[in-house]
């Protein structure tokens, strides 16, 4: 299912919309965006790192979601839609402020993705905190997790069997030769932070930032990292985010697949739903959604596979953010 809010307003009308009901996310987004001299890009920027701090959901920032080794790694994007800038970081390494140093990457670099150990090098030598990502509960969940078998994890055709031990693994000498890419994922596990802004210039940014799956293998890239599929943008036509099962989701680029239609004239709401039935066309088990803002301030979104989607919208003369809730396609 999918819903487009249409407004009256013209593109200088400020508008922040988030994933999720993160309201204080959304609410500092778009109080920045508001401040003089403040721009689309800086707004994204306190948003997410508002969630970052915030540990939203257990999915975003530290101290959540540690891997099969129990370190904590963070991802985050931050893309520029009037120049097509882009700074991304994955797999970052005991550094808390992530969307800060994709956004480091975009202005102090001429790449557009640094990951693991050496975006750890990057963000220090550009002046980030270096700290530690574990909590005590992140301790405690990977201690009840490798207890119990290491169940559930990413693994398959390997020995010995994922399904019922602990690594070390190596290769089954025959492997299946045709195999479900796809497994359900547990309630909770897609809760990223994606955002698109809009402001009183016309101009446009997008990005987010998680802490990808719990247990995931070590060195996981998620979809938020990558440009157009955790989020994308163009001053011309507008921007959309991405949430869900992102090994998934990525395969299909699906924010830049929302805005390209949205640049062949199709509403926000169609075109996250096309968007979201690609995906559901090869993976009719996937959790997932898609969250898309036009140039004229038109907003939108379409769900698979849970009961509803819930988003946060912050425009200008609101006191505070409204959550707009959908239901979502069924598998």
């Amino acid at each position: 299912m999918s819903t487009t809010e249409q407004v009256s307003s013209s593109s200088s009308s400020p508008i922040v919309v988030t994933t999720w009901p993160f309201i204080n996310a959304t609410r500092n987004a778009f109080a920045k965006m508001m401040t003089p001299g403040a721009t689309c890009l800086d707004a994204v920027e306190v948003g997410c790192r508002t969630c970052e701090d915030e540990q939203c959901d257990g999915s975003v920032g530290w101290g959540n979601h540690p891997a099969e080794d129990g370190e904590t790694t963070l991802d985050a994007l931050i893309i520029d839609g009037r120049t097509m800038s882009v700074g991304a970081v994955a797999n970052l390494h005991r550094i808390k402020n992530a969307i800060g140093v994709a956004r480091a990457v975009l202005q102090y670099s001429t790449h557009s993705l640094l990951v693991g150990e050496s975006a750890t090098k990057f963000a220090i030598d550009m002046g980030f905190k270096e700290e530690d990502l574990h909590s005590n509960g992140s301790i405690e969940t990977w201690n009840k997790w490798k207890n119990g078998n290491c169940q559930p994890n990413f693994r398959r055709n390997v020995q010995p069997d994922p399904t019922t031990s602990c690594g070390p693994y190596t290769p089954k000498p025959q492997c299946d030769k045709e195999f479900s890419s796809h497994r359900q994922l547990p309630y909770g596990e897609h809760d990223t932070i994606g955002m698109v802004s809009l402001d009183s210039n016309g101009n446009m940014a997008a990005g987010g930032s998680t802490n990808g799956l719990q247990f995931k293998i070590p060195g996981r890239v998620s979809d938020t990292a990558l440009i157009g599929s955790g989020a994308y943008v163009d001053n011309d036509v507008g921007g959309a985010c991405a949430t869900g099962d992102g090994d998934v989701m990525q395969r299909f680029v699906p924010s830049y697949h929302a805005v390209q239609l949205m640049r062949q004239g199709v509403a926000p709401d169609e075109a996250c739903l096309d968007a979201i039935k690609r995906i559901a066309q090869f993976n009719p088990n996937f959790t997932g959604a898609v969250l898309a803002l036009d140039k004229n301030g038109r907003y939108g979104a379409a769900c698979h596979g849970m009961d509803s989607f819930p988003y946060s919208v912050m425009k200008q003369g609101w006191i505070d953010p409204e959550v707009l809730q959908i239901p979502c396609l069924k598998p």
